[in-house]
Order: C-alpha cells, then structure tokens, then sequence
C-alpha cells in the first residue's frame, strides 16, 4: 500500500548558506535522511519549483515543496508479538511497555521488537516512517508510549513533542536520600570517549527535568519526574549528574551502593533488580483530530512495587 504525500514549507532566513539536504531534514524532521535525500535525487523535493543538488546551499527564504509516493521505509519484519494496548481509535495507539522490549530495530535488536510487533498487527503502518513511532522509551524503561496509525496524526504528535505541549510523567527509585525536587537544566550529548553513553555536555542540546520527592527511605527516593524535552537516556543522565542515579542502571550506576546497616532482602533486591527502576506512569496529549486534551495513567510494574516493599520494609526494621 503506497501513500501520496505532499508537504510546503519556508526556509527561515537564519538557516541560510547550509546545504539543502541539511534544511530538509530540519524541515521534514518525520522523515529519514536518506529518504529525503532520494526525493531530492528524485526531483520529488523542489526549491522554488526546481530540483537542486542535496550539496546546493541555500540562502533562506525559498520555498520547499515535497511531493512523494511513500512506501515501506526498511526491510523491517513483522512478528507475532503481544501488545499491552491501553486505547486505541483510527487515529492513535497508546501502548503499556513491558521492561525488555526493544523500541525499533538497530545494530543488534533487528528482530523482536515493538517495531516488528506493530507491523504485524498493523500492516498499513509499514508506510509510516518509523511504523507511527513518534518517541521512545530506553528497553527496560516500561509504561506508556503513543504511536501515531496516520500521517496526519503522526506530524501532529511530533508538533507536541517539539512544542513541549505533551505531558510525559516517570516514577523512578534513585540511590540516595534527596531532601527535595528541582530542576535540572543541562545540556546532554554523546559521551566524549563512550559512544554508546549520553552525557552532560555543554555542547550538547537542551535539557530539562522536573522532579518531585514521593517518599524518602534511609538510602533510597522514590521521585516523580516530567520531562520538557525528549534527550536519548534524559532522566537516567540528568539524576546520574547530581548525584542520584536510577537504581539498576548499570550503564549511568555501573556500581550499586549497599549502604552498611541495610537488611539481607534489600541487599539481595538491590542486587538482583536487573533494569533501570523507571516507569512511564503518565502519559497527556491532545489527540490529533478532535483536538481533545486525553490523559492515560497505569499502574507500577510488579518489579518496580516489589522494590517499593522491600524499600519500606527495611526502614520499618529502624
């Protein structure tokens, strides 16, 4: 099943002298890079009406123009894999992520992924770029994501994303004892020697977590956290920088602090819990056709209230 599609757009003055390949993947941020590139091939992405090189700079102020057939981005699979889905209408899917399901497929994960899972109970999706994926949670990061099942739908929620008008809220256990909420404002970008790592980095982009204190344990907060931008790992990054990071990540908490005097079961929960502690509780948007506020909220996974328990009942022992 192909897909027309047609798109205009202005080229704002203070992106001039850049390429024109660049400018489009800044202006039609829904699409791949190569695949904008081919359209520009293609002369199915015009300037003023002309084709013109992906190399060609522009100087701000023309007018882009995008008509296209999209088909199938990626030789992506569909697999047979179960959904937790929370709503659904022609619109948009709003889906409970259990903990180890990959998002969308990459170097290592191209086969048993939310990605795959989608396509095959929703075929038509295979035309929309990253299969109506408009964000993501990390794959042990459970709770609630939406995927767009239109195009219109699609570049309606990237607006929210990009506008910071989505309400995105996350429970999550840290180590230490935090005596109250905040906010953090640092920017975040690779990892200057570790590739696979987000860090804080001034040359980074930007930044911002809002957080709550829930409960205080002795070694342990349980905090509440909205985010107003969407940077790759943001909260497990932005608690890890000021000193609280996410219980069970081993890749910003590579050690688990094990303060002396806590009881043998937290010890052995802390031990063994093998994922970051970090739920997406909540989840508020307007929905792209009626225009409608909606809000979703599930519950903690059974491991995330386990550790709560456990948490509890060692500071009862005092």
């Amino acid at each position: 099943m192909n897909t027309q599609i047609a798109h205009r757009a202005e080229v704002p003055y203070d992106m001039g002298n850049r390429r024109f390949d660049q400018i489009a993947a800044e202006l039609f941020p829904d699409y791949s890079r190569s695949r904008l590139q081919q359209w520009i091939k293609d002369g199915q992405l015009l300037v003023n009406g002309e084709v013109r090189r992906g190399r060609d700079k522009l100087v701000g102020g023309e007018t882009l123009e995008l008509q296209a057939e999209l088909t199938p981005e990626g030789d992506w699979q569909a697999e047979d894999i179960p959904l937790d889905i929370i709503y659904e209408d022609d619109q948009i899917l709003v889906i409970n992520k259990p903990a180890g399901l990959v998002v969308h497929p990459a170097a290592g994960n191209y086969e048993g992924t939310l990605l795959n899972g989608l396509l095959h109970r929703y075929p038509e999706l295979a035309n929309i770029p990253r299969a109506g994926i408009v964000h993501r949670l990390d794959k042990d990061t459970t709770g609630l994501m939406v995927v767009a099942k239109t195009l219109p739908a699609q570049h309606h929620l990237v607006g929210q994303l990009q506008d910071r008008s989505m309400g995105r809220e996350y429970e999550a256990v840290v180590q230490g004892y935090m005596t109250g909420g905040g906010t953090i404002e640092e920017p975040i970008g690779r990892h200057g020697t570790q590739r696979t790592k987000m860090a804080v980095n001034p040359m980074g982009k930007e930044a911002v977590t809002h957080y709550r204190v829930l409960k205080r344990f002795p070694t342990h907060t349980h905090i509440r956290v909205k985010l107003e931008t969407g940077r790759t790992h943001q909260i497990r990054v932005h608690m890890a920088h000021i000193g609280y990071p996410l219980v069970g990540d081993s890749t910003y908490a590579p050690r688990t602090r094990l303060t002396k005097g806590i009881g043998p079961e937290l010890r052995e929960t802390l031990l063994h819990f093998g994922r970051q502690a970090l739920h997406a509780r909540k989840l508020g948007l307007l929905h792209p056709d009626t225009e409608e506020w909606m809000e979703w909220e599930v519950d903690l996974p059974d491991d995330f209230v386990h550790l709560l328990d456990v948490l509890e009942a060692d500071a009862a022992r005092d």
